[in-house]
C-alpha cells in the first residue's frame, strides 16, 4: 500500500508544481534559479519526450492506460516482497499518471524544469518526467543485477 501512496505523492507534487507554473507564470516566462544551469521556464508540450508525436493525444491515452495496467499488474504479480522494485514501479506509475492527467485535462503537458548541461540546453521537463526517468534507470539497474545473478 505504501508504494501506491508514493505514486500518489509523485502525482500530487507533479500536479501542484504544474498548477503553480500555469497560475503564476506566463507562457515562455523564465526564472533563473542557478545561473547557466537551472531555470524555471513555463513551457507546454503537446507531444511526448522532446516534443515528438505532436498532437497525437489518442495515442498517448491508449499507451498510458496500457502502461498503467501493466505497472499495477507487475507490482501485484512480480514485485511483492521486493522493495526496490516496488519503489521503481511506484515512480513509473506516478510519472505516467501525472502526465496523463495533463493530457486529459489540458490537452498538453506542462513542462518547467530547464537545465543547461555544459552549455547544452536540455529539453524542458517536469516532476512526472523526472519520476519516469529515475524509474526507468532503476529498472535497468535492477534488470542488470538480476541478469548477473542468473549468470552466476
Amino acid at each position: 500500500m505504501i508504494y501506491y501512496i508514493i505514486a500518489a505523492l509523485v502525482v500530487g507534487l507533479d500536479q501542484l508544481t504544474k498548477w503553480l507554473v500555469v497560475e503564476k507564470m506566463s507562457l515562455g516566462e523564465r526564472i533563473q534559479v542557478i545561473e547557466n544551469f537551472l531555470y524555471i521556464t513555463s513551457h507546454r508540450n503537446r507531444g511526448a519526450a522532446w516534443g515528438i508525436l505532436q498532437g497525437q493525444m489518442w495515442l498517448f491515452y491508449i499507451i498510458t492506460v496500457v502502461v498503467i495496467i501493466f505497472i499495477v499488474y507487475y507490482m501485484k504479480k512480480y514485485a511483492e516482497g521486493k522493495p526496490l522494485l516496488l519503489l521503481t514501479f511506484s515512480l513509473l506509475l506516478g510519472g505516467a499518471i501525472g502526465n496523463f492527467f495533463d493530457r486529459l485535462l489540458r490537452k498538453e503537458v506542462v513542462d518547467f524544469i530547464d537545465v543547461y548541461i555544459f552549455s547544452y540546453d536540455f529539453p524542458i521537463f517536469n516532476v512526472a518526467d523526472s519520476a519516469l526517468t529515475i524509474g526507468v534507470i532503476l529498472l535497468i539497474i535492477l534488470l542488470f543485477i538480476d541478469e548477473r545473478k542468473k549468470v552466476k
